[in-house]
């Protein structure tokens, strides 16, 4: 199983943002982030799920992934599969197209303090200049 932690920062809500992701294979850790632009904060944890779902089927297919998110809303609208919020939408399907490349694929809410390195990643990818 890999274990995948994404997180997503906004310097002002919205404001320029980024996301950061942490994958833990066995003993194997790796490391992504990226700048997005301006988005809201909300906006960039979605964003992060979606970028770790394109890694994860580069670089995992065929495997069992645990996405761990300390957010709240992107975690239950995922377990949800709804969204009444017309920006999140088009982010939802995404994210649920992504899921399906995986034979398991599911998603846990965890607390900040277990998602350090994502969170760390995330505001270093606000700093990137394109």
């Amino acid at each position: 199983m890999i274990e995948v932690y994404t997180d997503g920062a906004a310097s002002g809500d919205p404001g320029l943002s980024g996301a950061g992701i942490y994958i833990k294979n066995g003993n194997e850790q790796m490391e992504f982030l990226y700048h997005l632009g301006y988005l809201s904060n909300h906006e960039a944890e979605f964003h992060a799920v979606i970028k770790a779902l394109q890694i994860c089927k580069q670089q995992f297919p065929n495997e069992i992934i645990s996405l761990r998110s300390d957010s709240k809303l992107v975690v239950d609208t995922i377990e949800k599969e709804f969204t009444k919020n017309p920006t999140f939408k088009p982010l939802l399907a995404e994210i649920q197209k992504g899921i399906q490349s995986f034979p398991y694929c599911f998603i846990k809410w965890i607390p900040e303090k277990q998602n350090k390195n994502a969170d760390r990643l995330s505001r270093k990818a606000i700093h990137i200049q394109d």
